[in-house]
């Protein structure tokens, strides 16, 4: 993945649903291309075995199992 753009943040969130303003776009698209540029060199090497929606998906489990167990 390269550098996300000002315009590609935008877009990912008006699709997430999250309001941003052009102006903030393009300080995120600042703030997170150097994280990309510092990946960029093993790209592609590393293996990807889970989305990162099952994040989510493990942390919702884990507190219903919390509150089940109250």
């Amino acid at each position: 993945m390269t550098r996300p753009t000002a315009k590609e943040v935008k877009a990912t969130a008006d699709i997430a649903g999250v309001v941003v303003e052009p102006e903030v776009a393009t300080r995120i698209a600042n703030s997170i291309g150097p994280v990309f540029d510092a990946f960029a060199v093993i790209a592609g090497t590393l293996p990807f075995d889970l989305e990162p929606a099952t994040f989510l998906v493990v942390q919702a489990s884990t507190a219903t199992t919390k509150k089940a167990m109250k």
